[in-house]
């Protein structure tokens, strides 16, 4: 099962990333549980976003398309970084994500999403 983990954005990452001893002490921790995932074969991709401040949206409406610059209100429901796994069931992702240290300086959270298979697309496909 493929799952898209989500980091989600607070204030402080939607003012971007500062190099400080506790950012350093952050990153050190993220790297070695990273390298776990690795060990264990869930780890597919992960990447951290830039604040919303540098990315646009583009809304559609049937034919139309409006650009709108960042940032974006509500930081809770904005995306500061993501994983993706291949993990045996949600079960497993779920004790995966109790491991990991805080990806924040204050409270945080993780969502964990399943991504769509062909089977779930296309009944019959794959099997």
């Amino acid at each position: 099962m493929r799952v898209m983990v989500l980091v989600k954005a607070t204030e402080d990452s939607e003012k971007g990333f500062e190099h400080s001893a506790e950012t350093q002490a952050m990153m050190e921790a993220m790297g070695k549980y990273n390298e776990e995932l690795i060990k264990a074969g869930i780890l597919k991709d992960a990447d951290g976003l830039k604040p919303s401040s540098e990315g646009k949206r583009i809304a559609f409406d049937g034919a139309g398309r409006t650009v709108i610059d960042g940032p974006f209100a509500q930081p809770r429901e904005l995306v500061a970084g993501f994983w993706l796994w291949e993990v045996k069931d949600m079960a497993e992702a779920v004790a995966w994500v109790k491991r990991c240290p805080n990806p924040m300086p204050g409270p945080s959270e993780i969502e964990i999403r399943p991504l769509y298979e062909m089977e779930d697309l296309m009944p019959g496909a794959g099997g």
